[in-house]
């Protein structure tokens, strides 16, 4: 999607995929599966249906989402690098993050802070 087609009040962000990968046969203290995972859309997290996470690794993860859901100079870190190491030094598993679709959001449906006026951002007007 171009930049031209969004509105002056939109913006965009990745829903993410985070899977939690392993060695075949190793042990995984954290309590998850290969193949375990979750979806962030927006804001909201999604498990499916019975599966847990563990909250340390979450934790761990936590800090990462919100930049990988933004897009990103090809030569950032935060575009080339998709796997993050569980936070158990002694845990083998790792957590795969990846873009799958692109979500649209109104700057009013994400805050009840106003859009600045053009003009508030430009040092010309007083934004009220």
């Amino acid at each position: 999607m171009q930049d031209a087609d969004v509105r002056d009040d939109e913006f965009e962000l990745w829903d993410l995929r985070v899977e939690v990968t392993a060695p075949e046969g190793a042990t995984l203290y954290c309590g998850a599966r290969p193949g375990d995972h979750f979806e962030l859309h927006g804001e909201m997290l999604h498990l499916p249906p019975g599966q847990g996470f563990s909250i340390y690794s979450l934790a761990a993860l936590l800090p990462l989402l919100p930049a990988k859901q933004r897009d990103t100079h090809r030569a950032d870190w935060m575009s080339t690098d998709a796997e993050v190491a569980c936070p158990d030094p002694n845990c083998p598993s790792r957590f795969r993050i990846t873009r799958t679709a692109r979500r649209r959001f109104r700057h009013a449906d994400t805050t009840a802070v106003a859009l600045p006026t053009v003009a508030a951002q430009d040092g010309t007007g007083d934004g009220a």
